[in-house]
């Protein structure tokens, strides 16, 4: 217990240290604790610690999961969303971080009417066109906008970028300044509010902050090192 206590109060005492750096208030980033392969055990311990918000990124994991922690905590999907999972996902989480191209947002519209339920999520963008990793081409995201934002069930409410592995921090600040400055730039053109950033994990998450994160995706600062991964 004290020990996800204290990693908790260390990682929050990081952000609000990285966002006074940058002019601004700590409570203008929401934490989420990430949970991928750790046990509802530690995922008390840390809501006994006060945390709220928690992160899953395989579906099958959070099918099992969250039914057996309390009602009142708030889940976002953080992961790739297959397609075969959606209707799985839409229930359980308030936010899909993920959505990573028109196709997908399609299918989540789709479906998301036929259960008669408004997604709100955010649009993954490859900023390093990394073929490893999904998202949106940032000039592919400009060019899918417009119909994007005519799907009805969706709320767009912003982006969401994970760079590329590095052993500094600060080679992601590039990243993060570029994902700014396109949900800028996209704002300005479509009139749209794209308010949230998701940017940030483990590594590199103070930088975020620095940069504008609105919501920052940390599991292993908190939780300690993944169990081994489970098949979703």
């Amino acid at each position: 217990m004290a020990e996800v206590a204290d990693n908790l109060a260390r990682v929050r005492e990081q952000i609000a240290r990285a966002a006074a750096k940058s002019g601004r208030a700590a409570d203008q980033v929401e934490l989420v604790a990430i949970t991928k392969t750790h046990p509802a055990g530690k995922v008390r311990e840390s809501i006994e610690a006060g945390q709220t918000l928690f992160g899953e990124s395989r579906v099958q994991e959070a099918r099992a999961k969250i039914p057996d922690l309390p009602s009142n905590i708030r889940w976002h999907f953080v992961g790739h969303l297959q397609k075969n999972k959606i209707r799985h996902a839409l229930p359980l989480f308030e936010l899909i971080h993920s959505v990573d191209s028109l196709a997908l947002a399609q299918d989540v519209n789709r479906i998301a009417e036929e259960d008669g339920l408004h997604p709100r999520v955010l649009l993954e963008v490859n900023l390093a066109g990394e073929g490893s990793k999904f998202g949106f081409a940032p000039e592919k995201l400009r060019e899918d906008l417009e119909n994007l934002l005519a799907l009805p069930r969706l709320s767009i409410l912003g982006l969401m970028t994970i760079p590329p592995l590095a052993d500094e921090a600060e080679a992601s600040r590039k990243y993060f300044v570029q994902l700014r400055e396109l949900r800028d730039r996209l704002q300005t053109e479509f009139h749209v509010d794209l308010a949230q950033l998701s940017m940030g994990m483990t590594q590199d998450f103070a930088v975020a902050v620095e940069e504008g994160a609105t919501l920052v995706r940390v599991g292993t600062a908190i939780f300690g090192e993944r169990s081994k991964r489970q098949k979703d």
